[in-house]
């Protein structure tokens, strides 16, 4: 059996970006409910941005341009962005990071299949590390679906959500970083589950970490991924999360750093990239053991409560390490 197999069945990249796309359909749903016209306007911003520099960097590279565009890797790649974007950001920033994320982390290393890092987390945290006042500005639940169409389009085409009445009082942090702001104050148990806690995780995010867990899972039964990266991911965080509640007390939930954030978008959608993750059976389990050890210790130790971008990119780094590594233990005499 080949130990460098990354996806378990025969499908082209056109079939499994579609597969990909339609297991990305409930999360897109639950998003675009919970934030209204300002989801809708940066899926179709970041989708048209993707195709247009797709189809410049095709033709600068003397490619042919509709077959790359069938290929629908693109569209999975703005659909991404757009979902780690809060809505109503300017316009010009879902384009930015589509560009980035098209020409500099996918045709700058040669094309689909030759990328290092994964090209949505790339463009995403661009944008996330120049324009962190942008970044960090969400509607709050529930007022962010009872934006109007026109509102939406006027903020996001006049500057944001500063164009808004009483655009202060709507927006704020999201729920994970409000939870670790008053983890960080040393708030009291029930003040904190007061402010952020849902039914079971953190307000909201609980069912968007859901609608992705259901997409993933479907992608299990339909062979489009594999149980390696996603399982030793969540693992690993879970174990990380329990161990440092276990030694320090602290009041750090188990369940609102699973189904907070972006977690399962990341453990099912992001990490599991075919491309810039590990090939072997062996070097997934580590990627993804490797990747939920960083989203622990950025989400505790760092300055971003959500850390999936910066932890996919940091594992990204390590992946020729860790497939030679496999390479070394698979020759006889060396872990055999």
């Amino acid at each position: 059996m080949n130990q460098f197999t990354s996806i378990q069945s025969p499908l082209s990249v056109s079939q499994t970006m579609k597969l990909v796309l339609l297991a990305l359909l409930p999360g897109t749903l639950v998003f675009t409910y919970l934030n209204g016209w300002g989801a809708i306007i940066n899926i179709v911003l970041s989708v048209i941005s993707a195709l247009i520099f797709e189809a410049v960097a095709q033709k600068l590279r003397s490619r042919t341009i509709t077959t790359a565009l069938s290929d629908f890797s693109a569209v999975v790649t703005a659909i991404l962005i757009a979902l780690c974007l809060p809505p109503l950001i300017p316009w010009w920033i879902p384009v930015l990071a589509t560009g980035f994320s098209i020409l500099l982390a996918k045709h700058a290393f040669g094309g689909i299949g030759n990328n290092i890092f994964n090209p949505a987390m790339v463009g995403y945290a661009i944008v996330l590390i120049s324009f962190p006042a942008d970044l960090s500005l969400w509607l709050q639940q529930p007022v962010g679906g009872s934006v109007s169409f026109n509102e939406a389009i006027g903020a996001v085409f006049r500057g944001g959500l500063t164009v808004l009445p009483n655009w202060d009082v709507l927006t704020g942090a999201t729920a994970l970083d409000q939870h670790r702001t008053l983890v960080l104050q040393d708030s009291a148990l029930a003040e904190i589950e007061s402010q952020t806690k849902g039914l079971f995780a953190v307000a909201n995010s609980e069912w968007l970490n859901l609608a992705y867990l259901v997409g993933g899972l479907w992608m299990f039964k339909k062979r489009v991924i594999n149980w390696h990266i996603p399982v030793s991911f969540l693992g690993t965080l879970l174990l990380a999360m329990a161990l440092h509640k276990l030694l320090s007390d602290s009041p750090l939930s188990l369940s609102v750093n699973l189904f907070g954030g972006a977690t399962m978008l990341g453990a099912f959608f992001i990490a599991t990239d075919p491309v810039s993750a590990a090939a072997s059976v062996r070097g997934r389990i580590i990627f993804g053991a490797m990747t939920g050890l960083l989203v622990y210790l950025i989400r505790v130790y760092g300055a971003y409560p959500d850390s999936i971008a910066f932890a996919i990119l940091l594992a990204n780094c390590t992946v020729p390490a860790i497939d030679r590594l496999d390479i070394w233990l698979n020759r006889p005499g060396n872990g055999q």
